[in-house]
């Protein structure tokens, strides 16, 4: 094929319960999870027994009546997670972080020092086990796709080469559900097609992919099932949407329930943005039903936003879409949102009071510059007393099943 394999993903396993492990022997080789309302992580040990991040805790006893529940070490994963890292940009500057605990890296410019790439992934493993003691699986591939799917059959505690030569004999016997953006409801609807493999995928009408998945998704499964995959390394990711999410377990799909947890997740991202003068034009929402299947919905608009009532309520208004599309749904077992099309903050183009129903979320109109005045003095409160000195008063606070500390690790990027 001419090129050489020279990208990593490196991935540390099962990383919050392997740190959890790792600050106490007494519970390796035990099965275990952190969180406690919610499994936040789980160990292998607790995989075996079925036990998934997103579980409720009490799905999760029931499968696993010996599961550990632990608090988590949130300043740990932070420290952790960088050091692995570090350990990566001894070898190259060439370094992607896609979260607190996974990077890419390319070591084509740095051979000649450390030897192949493969020799790099295999010092890399041996010098984090030593130095923090913590498993890690690297796959090395062509390209950054293949690689990620190479680390994910090297686990646990592994690495897998994949040979330029021989990548599409490799790819194509795995399942489709390795596949980065093949999510459990994406696997089930492929499934329906009788594509069950990567191969499978491959061989698919084109026309049949895009038909089901609609035809941006559908393209780039296509391109990526023969590791059609031009993408670099990017050292410094710019941040192209904001997000959060909030696990519910099993709740009412009414307003009671996801109205104050719309408003959290919208004054989580509305602070993220403001911090870093952004706000964007697309809002998002994902709901996902008792049975894991998921529902998104969008909307785009004239003029960016960051204020979080705004936010607020077209996430109500697309949550509220999404049920009435689906009024046989009674459960709802997460929420999400997020903002893209960002942009840098421009000056507010001013609005008359023309008496329009979205006039607040309008940043222009004086209703949404009061909104603005009101996050900057949240804003401010906050940074100077602490995050619990002030909130909104619809937001949901006492019911949150996921620590914000750990929300903030997995938010790191924006």
């Amino acid at each position: 094929m001419g090129s050489i394999a020279t990208i990593l993903h490196a991935d540390l396993d099962a990383f919050y319960a392997s740190v959890e492990q790792l600050l106490d022997p007494r519970l390796r080789g035990r099965p275990i999870a952190v969180g406690g309302g919610v499994v936040l992580a789980a160990s292998y040990e607790a995989r075996a027994f079925g036990v998934r991040s997103g579980m409720p805790g009490r799905r999760a006893r029931q499968l696993c009546p010996d599961l550990v529940f632990v608090g988590g070490h949130f300043d740990q994963y932070q420290r952790l997670g960088d050091a692995a890292i570090r350990v990566l940009s001894d070898f190259t500057p060439s370094i992607e972080r896609i979260s607190i605990d996974e990077a890419f890296a390319d070591v084509a410019g740095c051979t000649h020092l450390f030897g192949a790439p493969a020799e790099i992934a295999r010092t890399v493993r041996a010098r984090v086990r030593a130095e923090l003691g913590l498993p890690i699986s690297i796959g090395v591939a062509r390209t950054k796709h293949l690689a990620k799917i190479a680390s994910q059959v090297a686990k646990p505690d592994g690495l897998v080469v994949v040979d330029p030569d021989t990548e599409l004999d490799f790819l194509h016997k795995l399942p489709v559900g390795l596949m980065w953006g093949v999510g459990p409801a994406t696997e089930a609807r492929l499934a329906k097609l009788g594509v069950t493999t990567i191969g499978q995928l491959a061989e698919s009408s084109p026309t049949s992919v895009e038909r089901l998945l609609g035809q941006a998704a559908g393209r780039k499964l296509t391109a990526l099932a023969w590791n059609s995959d031009p993408r670099q390394i990017q050292t410094r990711r710019r941040a192209r949407s904001a997000g959060a999410q909030s696990a519910l377990g099993r709740r009412p799909a009414i307003e009671r329930v996801f109205k104050p947890t719309l408003h959290h997740l919208a004054d989580r991202i509305g602070a993220r943005l403001r911090a870093k003068s952004l706000a964007g034009r697309t809002i998002t929402v994902r709901v996902r039903f008792a049975d894991l299947r998921s529902v998104t919905r969008s909307l785009t608009l004239s003029a960016p936003i960051s204020a979080t009532r705004a936010l607020a309520e077209i996430a109500e208004d697309l949550v509220r879409g999404v049920l009435a599309d689906h009024h046989d749904e009674r459960t709802i077992s997460l929420l999400a949102i997020s903002v893209s099309n960002l942009e840098a903050h421009a000056i507010v183009q001013l609005e008359l009071p023309l008496g329009f129903a979205d006039e607040g979320r309008r940043p222009g109109t004086q209703k949404g510059l009061a909104r603005s005045r009101a996050d900057r003095a949240v804003d401010a409160i906050r940074k100077r007393f602490g995050e619990e000195a002030v909130d909104y008063g619809s937001a949901s606070r006492g019911a949150r099943s996921v620590p914000d500390e750990f929300r903030r690790l997995a938010e790191r990027e924006l």
